[in-house]
């Protein structure tokens, strides 16, 4: 079911890929929100939607070049650039030489083929994880929204952790922790399909300190695993699994309700750093 969904929102990406395409309408035919389908299809691929498209327009605009005798300006905007300049620079980007070089069949070509998804039914490395009840708690911590049409999210939330690594608010943070959930945990609370809110907290029982705002977890069921290894490179590793592996294998299914990074006291760029991944299920 997991992988006919992703498959599905893949197919149609190719069926109207002449087409103007929107994220909303994409994940979607996968039956997820915007936001679940970005992260799924970035953490599997390592690029964004948005570069998915671009890179196959341009591996079919490469062909048609080479094949056809039809105008550049034409095949410019039969894919999406409105003038010769901008598909130019597009082109010359991915394929490293320029649309009228490749017509004259000079240089190679960067194609990018149609994605099909392969799922590892057993994979090379375990995976350490619990299924956990936990009732509702609170959060305090800093809040920014980030778009989804714009993939904002997948930069912005970057560069809001360096900032709270580098003001000192994970510190003061790490100090008011005093609720269930141990550690400074990201937040990723999908409001709607145009938007979410990213919490950089920590669990508090108390009124939150004029600093921060406050936030409640809703009693869930979580899939909990357990993160071994230097950061990103370890937890990045561990969603891979979890969507490639996890998810196609597992009866369970995302809830739809925030997930969680929880992220222990201690050096984050150590071999041995722990942090967890908690994902809502049913």
């Amino acid at each position: 079911m997991w992988v006919k969904s992703i498959q599905s929102a893949l197919n149609y990406m190719e069926e109207k890929l002449l087409e103007e395409l929107s994220i909303e309408e994409i994940a979607k035919q996968a039956n997820f929100s915007v936001f679940h389908f970005q992260r799924t299809f970035n953490v599997m691929t390592g690029i964004t939607v948005a570069e998915y498209i671009r890179r196959r327009r341009l591996t079919l605009a490469a062909n048609e070049l080479r094949k056809s005798d039809r105008k550049i300006i034409d095949i410019a905007h039969k894919y999406g650039y409105e003038t010769p300049e901008a598909f130019s620079k597009a082109f010359r980007k991915q394929h490293g030489i320029t649309p009228t070089q490749a017509r004259k069949h000079s240089g190679n070509f960067i194609s990018y083929n149609r994605l099909v998804i392969q799922v590892n039914l057993k994979g090379e490395d375990p995976m350490n994880y619990k299924i956990v009840d936990h009732e509702a708690f609170q959060i305090i911590g800093v809040r920014k929204q980030f778009s989804l049409i714009s993939e904002q999210n997948l930069t912005g939330i970057t560069e809001m952790w360096q900032q709270v690594l580098t003001d000192g608010t994970d510190e003061l943070l790490s100090q008011l922790n005093n609720g269930p959930v141990k550690g400074v945990i990201g937040v990723c609370d999908d409001k709607s399909d145009q938007s979410i809110d990213y919490w950089i907290g920590t669990a508090y029982q108390d009124e939150a300190p004029d600093k921060f705002e406050a936030t409640e977890i809703p009693a869930s069921k979580w899939a909990i695993f357990e993160v071994h290894g230097a950061m990103p490179d370890a937890i990045q590793k561990v969603w891979k699994q979890i969507f490639s592996e996890w998810f196609p294998s597992s009866s369970y299914v995302h809830a739809g309700t925030p997930e969680l990074e929880v992220y222990s006291d201690g050096d984050a760029s150590e071999e041995d750093y722990y942090s967890e991944i908690w994902i809502p299920v049913k």
